[in-house]
């Protein structure tokens, strides 16, 4: 199959319809493995990829950039033919300017993650985070000099609530600095809450969103059996990221929607990973869903949503099932 493609946003640019995350890449897959991953997704059409300058996830300082030199190193000869995105702004190192979204360290992440990748330039460069400590009119005329100067095509936000995106966009504006294009959140049927106030935004805005974590951190894979033991390997045991992994998915109320949402995917006929694929892709503000994999093998379920029709009355229940999770989980 090939996966078709799509406008990113308003803007002219196509990406195709699935993007390709990286951010196992350097710990939880070794750069064989995630060459494998790169190639057999490149074969399927994929030609977006993500990462950041602060992937592997759950790694600590001396794996900080791994996940880059990979896929640079992977990318070597054939740049132009993919559409390729970095974030910044976690913490790169001991200094308090080596995180943030300040101008100096925009700035310095930036040539540090082309460095990296192998590159003259990236097609999206993001905010990985919100950065309440420095002025959104400082950061927003740093992402400018960065589009101005060659480095990045675009620019995106990751991990921004609405209304910090919407004053951002509007600082851009009043101040003629060229103009976010993107929005990355976390989205899928276990988390919701973009859907009232987030990606409304995106649609007035004209903004591409490529949501991470479709699969709830492969929770909705179903490979995690009961709430009393997380399987070795998986992002729920891996490095610093394990607990936060926990804390997002790992409760008894997630384990009981989880077993309800494989029954349909059962009585469907088809796997809960491109069901829930899907799901995320049947949303019309959805650009292109990020897919992650520790292994070559795990994207043939993921490849097959760009093909899979989700039937409108299974869509229905699906989102009745979780419409609990539009609301987070204060609500129950």
């Amino acid at each position: 199959m090939s996966v078709p493609t799509i406008r990113f946003g308003r803007t002219g640019l196509t990406v195709s319809r699935l993007a390709l995350g990286t951010m196992t890449f350097g710990m939880q897959t070794d750069e064989p493995a995630a060459h494998a991953i790169l190639n057999k997704a490149a074969e399927a059409g994929i030609t977006f990829i993500d990462t950041a300058n602060a992937y592997p996830i759950g790694g600590g300082h001396e794996t900080l950039g791994r996940t880059e030199e990979i896929v640079g190193r992977w990318l070597n000869g054939r740049r132009a033919n993919y559409i390729l995105a970095t974030k910044a702004g976690a913490v790169m190192g001991p200094n308090p300017w080596d995180r943030g979204a300040s101008r100096k360290h925009l700035l310095d992440a930036i040539d540090a993650s082309l460095r990296r990748l192998r590159t003259d330039y990236v097609d999206l460069f993001q905010l990985h985070f919100d950065d309440l400590a420095t002025p959104l009119e400082e950061t927003v005329e740093a992402l400018d000099t960065i589009v101005k100067s060659g480095r990045a095509r675009y620019v995106g936000v990751s991990n921004f609530p609405a209304w910090r995106l919407a004053t951002a966009l509007g600082r851009a504006d009043v101040k003629g600095f060229f103009r976010i294009a993107s929005l990355q959140p976390r989205y899928s049927l276990l988390f919701r809450e973009i859907e009232r106030e987030l990606l409304p935004l995106a649609v007035a805005e004209g903004l591409a969103v490529i949501p991470y974590n479709p699969l709830a951190g492969g929770m909705l894979t179903g490979k995690h059996g009961t709430v009393a033991t997380p399987t070795p390997g998986t992002r729920f045991t891996v490095g610093n990221s394990s607990e936060r992994y926990k804390q997002r998915y790992w409760n008894e109320r997630m384990f009981e929607t989880v077993d309800r949402f494989r029954h349909l995917a059962a009585e469907a006929g088809v796997s809960p990973t491109t069901l829930a694929i899907a799901w995320v892709l049947a949303n019309p503000v959805v650009t292109a869903p990020l897919l992650g994999a520790s292994r070559a093998s795990q994207l043939d379920d993921t490849i097959a949503a760009a093909e899979y029709r989700l039937d409108s009355d299974l869509k229905q229940a699906l989102d009745d099932l979780t419409d609990e999770y539009r609301f987070g989980a204060a609500s129950f």
